[in-house]
């Protein structure tokens, strides 16, 4: 059930990986390379609750979730292809837009898969599960560049400027099979429990996200909810423009614009009496989130603000402290840039085992939220710690602290939160889930530039 994982884990290894080596490689500055980045979180906002609807209200001869994983699978695999063979920049940033699209069509069904098929007692282990072959596709998709030079005799240095080495791209093609293979297997080796079956797991849902007796009362919040927004999105762009702040920000007041501006789509559905729409429902969930949901979004917002920071400077950070040299092209750089990744193949090789041996007894003896916040604080610790390094070897010391962590922020939250979901509204609560996960990326470049 959880196998797929491997597969989609070795397009994020990859891509977290190697894609600023790529964008670097085809003429990116390091202060260009975030906003470059802006694609995937924008990705993951639109796709996510969209794709967590539409998989609640599907029901097909492949199933309810497995047909978005099969879709997403395919495209994901395209693209992984094709990223590594990107002519310019703006393609390669536009390949990533489509790769990291594919990919959330692909992963965030999962999360609800687990929620579908597991009772309560076992959602722990299903989601360490998960975390277990998160790890391990993200460990071998991170040394897949170095596994490619030092054993297999790929060359690790461009023939021609701007071009990427071997190295790199056989180890795109390698996971983009590896990526449809595995989801494959999951789509072909599990069965779904059909809508009926999943309702008499539960007591019927009273709180349904379909509007009926407070249609005026829903009608006026909206209407003026979403004119609050799509002013405040509009104020936004001044001082940004003003200041000269961070680009990124134009972003962060645009998804306020646009938030308004669906809340007065909304509205308008509800008064014309058409309030049975995903638009309306996807709406009205967000604003009937479980206290459980609102508590973790907290949790999450600072967890993946840091881990956003790690995934996108560390290799730029390393190989100019530690291996004093900016220069794409030299063998310094290279072999900086496949230290981190391989170091991140070591903090998902760590979480797999945690993910597995660790964490299901830690919260058996403890609690999955104290279980949680012990691993946060070892990560935290881990993270500031390569701060402190003068040799780069050393880094495995911090990657066991951010493995446990990130084994973790894989797993505990959604077990946590899984228990306070309506089983009809699963899908859709995982996509919302994810954007206390994606927000912190537009935020964490300004803190980033004032420090």
């Amino acid at each position: 059930m959880s196998f797929g994982f491997l597969g989609i884990q070795f397009g994020f290894g990859l891509q977290n990986g190697n894609v600023s080596r790529i964008f670097q490689t085809l003429g990116a500055n390091i202060d260009q390379i975030p906003i470059l980045w802006i694609a995937a979180p924008v990705t993951g906002l639109l796709i996510q609750p969209i794709i967590g609807h539409m998989s609640d209200n599907t029901w097909n001869r492949l199933g309810r979730r497995r047909p978005y994983f099969l879709t997403g699978a395919i495209l994901a695999s395209l693209a992984l292809l094709f990223m590594p063979n990107s002519p310019t920049l703006w393609i390669a940033a536009g390949t990533l837009w489509i790769m990291d699209a594919s990919i959330n069509i692909t992963m965030e069904p999962f999360r609800a898969f687990v929620g579908d098929m597991l009772p309560d007692e076992q959602r722990t282990l299903g989601f360490t599960t998960q975390s277990f072959f998160i790890g391990i596709g993200a460990f071998v998709a991170s040394w897949m560049p170095y596994v490619m030079a030092n054993w297999l005799g790929f060359s690790n240095i461009p023939e021609h400027a701007g071009e990427l080495p071997e190295t790199v791209r056989y180890s795109f093609y390698f996971g983009g099979a590896v990526f449809l293979l595995a989801v494959a297997w999951t789509v072909l080796k599990t069965k779904e429990y059909s809508p009926e079956e999943l309702a008499s797991f539960e007591k019927k849902d009273t709180t349904s996200s379909l509007i009926h007796s407070d249609e005026p009362e829903a009608l006026s919040k909206y209407l003026r909810r979403g004119i609050i927004w799509t002013i405040a999105g509009l104020i936004m762009t001044f001082p940004v423009y003003y200041f000269k702040l961070e680009k990124e920000l134009y972003i962060l007041a645009l998804g306020f614009g646009v938030f308004g501006i669906l809340q007065l789509a909304s509205a308008a559905f509800i008064a014309s009496k058409n309030a049975k729409n995903g638009l309306v429902s996807i709406i009205t969930d967000l604003y009937r989130m479980p206290l459980t949901m609102k508590q973790l979004a907290l949790v999450q917002f600072f967890s993946w603000f840091a881990l956003f920071s790690m995934w996108i400077y560390t290799t730029s950070g390393v190989t100019m402290q530690l291996y004093h040299t900016t220069d794409t092209a030299s063998a310094a750089y290279n072999d900086g840039a496949d230290l981190v990744s391989g170091m991140f193949g070591w903090y998902n090789l760590f979480a797999a085992g945690f993910g597995l041996l660790l964490l299901p007894y830690l919260a058996k003896l403890t609690s999955r939220k104290m279980s949680h916040s012990i691993s946060l604080v070892a990560g935290g610790l881990g993270l500031i710690s390569i701060y402190f390094l003068t040799n780069p070897q050393m880094m495995i010391f911090s990657m066991l602290g951010v493995g446990l962590a990130w084994a973790s922020i894989l797993a505990m939250p959604y077990a946590i939160l899984t228990g306070s979901l309506p089983q009809n509204k699963m899908g859709v609560y995982m996509g919302i889930f994810n954007f206390f996960i994606v927000i912190p990326r537009f935020l964490r470049l300004p803190f980033w530039d004032l420090w």
